[in-house]
Parts: C-alpha cells; sequence; structure tokens
C-alpha cells in the first residue's frame, strides 16, 4: 500500500503524551516522525523531540476506514430528502410534498429534485410515477431506494430523460444507475467542495481511508481534490468497468499511488457486477423468490434474481485486469452470485475482493480464505435489512449477513458503509457487527455477531493495535469502547483524528 510516509512534512514530529494504548492498555507517550510511529514509550512524559500534546488519558487507536463507500453519493445525499422512514409508497410521496411545501418558490426548470433512502421491498402498495405527480404537480422528482438500485422518477422527470411512455417510472439495475447519473449533475467545483465536506465529516468520525467505489473516474477525481490542498483521508480510487481499458493504458496498478498524487490517493480494484440487491429482488440465488405482496410491482417476481455478468464474461475481464495488474472487487450478494465469483477468482487465481457476500451456501464460506480474497461487509445493512430477509430469504436467513462464519472460516474480513446506503460512520457498522441489532428488538441472528476486537480490527484495515513503523492513522477517545453499551458506542465521540502524522480532527475538548 501507498502512505503518505515517504516525505517528511512540517509538524510531523509530535509526541502524543500520556495516553492508554488501546483497551486495557499501559499509559505510553507515542512518539510520531516523518508520518510514522516512531517510538511506543512506557510511562508518561518520557523524553522525546519536537511537538508534545498531552492526551491526558484518552485511549489512542488505529485509524478508521469505511472500505466501501459512493463518496459523491454520499456527500450529495447528506444534501438530499431522506426517505429512509417511509411505511408505503403513499407515505413516501407524502413525505416528499412536506419536504417541499416549505421552499419559498418552486424547483426551476430543469431542476430535478432527489430523494433517496426508501425501502420498498415490504410496502402493502407499489410506487408509481403518478403518486409523485400527485405530491408535486408538475416537478421533476427522483427518488433512489436505499441500496441504490431502484429509482422512482415522476412523470416530469421522465419527460427530462426522454422517456415520458414509461408506464411505472420505476427503474431498475443499469436503467437507475444511468437516470440519476443524469439527474445529480452538479458543476465539478461545487461538488468537489460538497465531497471535501463529507470528508472532513467523516474524520471527524475517526476515519482516516476509504475505498472510492464510485462510478466515475475516481482518480482524476480525486486528483483534482488533491490539488486544492492536503486531503483528510487516504483514498484508494476504484476503476470502473467501462475504464479498465483506459486505466490498462495509462498502466495503474492496484496498491500504487495515483499519478501526481501525493500520497493520499492509491488505485484500487475494478468494480465488477455479478447480481443486484436483495431490497430490489435482484440478487441471485439459489432458490427463487416467494411471490410479491399484493400491490407489489410484477416486475419484481424475477425468479431466482438478476445476473448482472455471466460466467465467462466475469473471467474474461478479470483476466484482463489482472495481466495489467489492476485486482477485482466482485459485488455480490446472493449465494448464487458467490459462488459465480469465487469460481471466477480461482479460474484466474489472481487477488481481490468479493463485496457484500450477504448470502453464502455453507461450502463456500472456507473459499474465501483458501483463495486470499478480502470479503467486504456492510453490517449496519444487517439489522436494517432483516425483515426484507425474513420474508424474501425465508429459510435462509441462518447464513445470511454470516460474518461470524467468515471469521471462524480465517477470511480476511474488511467493514464499510456503502455510504449513501447506511451513513459513512465505521462506529454505526461496528455496533451493528457485535449486536446484530439497532432497535429494541433482540439481536437478529445473534450466533453470527462478532467480538468487539475483531470489528475493530475488520475497521481499521486489519490494524488491531497501535504499532512502532505503522503509518501514524491514529485516533484519541476518552472511554474504552469495550466498556460502552452498543447504544453508546454508535454514538462514540472521537477527540482526535491523526493521518499520517498530521492532525484532521481535533474537537475543542482536545488540548493537543
Amino acid at each position: 500500500m501507498s502512505s503518505t510516509a515517504g516525505r517528511r512534512r512540517p509538524g510531523d514530529d509530535i509526541t502524543i503524551c500520556g495516553a492508554i494504548l488501546g483497551p486495557t492498555g499501559p499509559t505510553v507517550d507515542v512518539h510520531v516522525a516523518d508520518g510514522r510511529v516512531a517510538a511506543i514509550i512506557p510511562g508518561a512524559h518520557a523524553g522525546t523531540t519536537g511537538r508534545r500534546v498531552d492526551a491526558s488519558g484518552k485511549m489512542v487507536l488505529p485509524g478508521l476506514w469505511d472500505a466501501h463507500v459512493h463518496m459523491v453519493q454520499w456527500a450529495t445525499a447528506r444534501r438530499r430528502i431522506d426517505l429512509a422512514a417511509a411505511r408505503s409508497a403513499t407515505h413516501a410521496a407524502d413525505m416528499l410534498a412536506n419536504a417541499l411545501r416549505p421552499r419559498q418558490t418552486p424547483p426551476h426548470a430543469g431542476e430535478v429534485v432527489v430523494g433517496y433512502g426508501y425501502r420498498d421491498a415490504l410496502w402493502p402498495d407499489a410506487p408509481h410515477a403518478w403518486l409523485l405527480e400527485r405530491a408535486a404537480p408538475g416537478i421533476a422528482v427522483a427518488l433512489q431506494s436505499s441500496d441504490l438500485h431502484t429509482a422512482w422518477l415522476s412523470p416530469a422527470a421522465l419527460r427530462l430523460l426522454g422517456r415520458p411512455e414509461h408506464p411505472t417510472g420505476i427503474l431498475r439495475e443499469q436503467e437507475c444507475f444511468d437516470a440519476m447519473a443524469a439527474f445529480v449533475g452538479v458543476e465539478p467545483d461545487l461538488l468537489d467542495q460538497w465531497v471535501l465536506e463529507a470528508a472532513a465529516a467523516a474524520a471527524a468520525r475517526g476515519v482516516t481511508g476509504i475505498l472510492d467505489f464510485e462510478y466515475a473516474d475516481t482518480v482524476a477525481d480525486w486528483s483534482r481534490r488533491a490539488a486544492r490542498g492536503r486531503l483528510p483521508l487516504h483514498v484508494t480510487c476504484s476503476i470502473a468497468r467501462e475504464l479498465l481499458p483506459q486505466a490498462l493504458d495509462l498502466r495503474l496498478r492496484t496498491g500504487r499511488p495515483a499519478p501526481g498524487a501525493e500520497g493520499d490517493l492509491e488505485v484500487g480494484p475494478v468494480k465488477l457486477f455479478t447480481d443486484g440487491s436483495l431490497n430490489t429482488r435482484t440478487a441471485l440465488c439459489d432458490e427463487p423468490y416467494p411471490p410479491s405482496h399484493p400491490g407489489a410491482l410484477a416486475a419484481a417476481d424475477a425468479g431466482s434474481g438478476h445476473a448482472a455478468m455471466g460466467y465467462a464474461e466475469l473471467v474474461d475481464t478479470m483476466e484482463q485486469a489482472a495481466k495489467g495488474g489492476i485486482e477485482a472487487a466482485v459485488h455480490a450478494i446472493g449465494d448464487t452470485a458467490n459462488g459465480i465469483a469465487l469460481d471466477a477468482f480461482e479460474h484466474v487465481a489472481g487477488s481481490g475482493r468479493i463485496e457484500h457476500a450477504q448470502l453464502l451456501r455453507p461450502q463456500d464460506l472456507p473459499r474465501f480464505a483458501r483463495l486470499g480474497l478480502t470479503v467486504g461487509i456492510q453490517p449496519a445493512h444487517c439489522p436494517d435489512d432483516r425483515d426484507v430477509a425474513d420474508r424474501h430469504w425465508i429459510g435462509r436467513t441462518n447464513r445470511a449477513f454470516p460474518y461470524a462464519d467468515l471469521l471462524s472460516a480465517g477470511a480476511t474480513v474488511e467493514i464499510g458503509s456503502d455510504a449513501p446506503v447506511s451513513a459513512l460512520d465505521p462506529w454505526d457498522g461496528i455496533a451493528s457487527a457485535i449486536s446484530r441489532t439497532d432497535d429494541q428488538r433482540e439481536p437478529w441472528h445473534p450466533e453470527q455477531r462478532i467480538p468487539l476486537v475483531a470489528a475493530l480490527r475488520a475497521a481499521s484495515r486489519g490494524r488491531g493495535s497501535v504499532r512502532i513503523g505503522d503509518v501514524a492513522d491514529l485516533i484519541l477517545l476518552d472511554r474504552d469502547p469495550a466498556h460502552l453499551s452498543v447504544g453508546d458506542l454508535r454514538h462514540n465521540t472521537v477527540h482526535a483524528t491523526m493521518r499520517a502524522g498530521r492532525w484532521t480532527h481535533r474537537d475543542q475538548t482536545f488540548r493537543g
């Protein structure tokens, strides 16, 4: 992995004095030089060079990573209408109308009102364009589902898209992606500002790095943002499938620094898809989905799901990438999709990632470790999707979101949020991983909970503790996470965040 540690920067020589070294750890001084942890000295206020800051007994832990985000979509979602609480299509339309009512002037011609976060898999009625027209007459509205795989458009939005005759206003999978990309256009300078604000907010939650799976030229976009000044995060930039030929021509390589970047940017894997999502009932599964509830769209009764790429096409694309030094990150949610992804990795004999792995066959569990793959999981999805899984994966939920089973099988697991599907907040994911619930209900399949230590490791790219020689990605807390309730852990306060020896966040209580 690339890091910022290759060059000495002003302010790198810092000693954090009187910190607790991880849960139940001793009091130490942590000396940072040239962007790395240079020394860990027992006791407090030992003799060191450079600037000294008083941790006052705060706990020091490795910085956290979000291993799956869509950063532009997250940055824009922070400014959109949140429909996560909608209990039906009618309720979602009412929420839209209520959100628009305080506006002094209606949206101007060509403007699209965007909402996000609805989950229609359990709704008693079906979303339809006419519901949005009733709620917002003549206004172009585009609502994106929480899993990002369905777009619900008003008649005015369909007209802007050049599809006025569409019968329902519901677009799924690639049609959804294309529509939302057309509707969320923002001037690059303004969009960069939004993204950098979102990155700073992530740093305030202890995030020191992200893997960005945005559907765009992330290398070029983040290089442009880095030119505005030092980034608060280390960013691994994925490669969209359609840009793979360009990436190969540019000789981009997974794990190498992005061209022209000072060290905060790294080239990531190419993103490929084998299926869709659970909420949209397009996750590719061994068993068919049960008949939809009354009022749901017939199109949702799609048998066993949707194959985004066939096995031969997947293997061919992965082989092209591997020959050029680019790993694959394969989106696979259903058990059939995961089997296809594992088969492809075994055929190619290359390293890489499988993203989501939400439903697995028991016999596939050991294959992740045997093939040396990383599994990108999003634990906040588990309590969000439990009711949908109980309905649509009935009789199989004992192997849904099987985090404990993956760890027991030796898999390397990394936690992400899939923002904007869930908030870019690692503490929410950590809390969900150890509890399997986010409300007053009992844990869902508690046998798949994982220990806090394992969750922290999975949320920090495998760094279980602060070690000499590591890049100085550090966070400071005033409470031991092991002693917090799940609710308190979810809302844990991060007093300071350091990225490669440079403070990216400090609150008023920290005197460093």
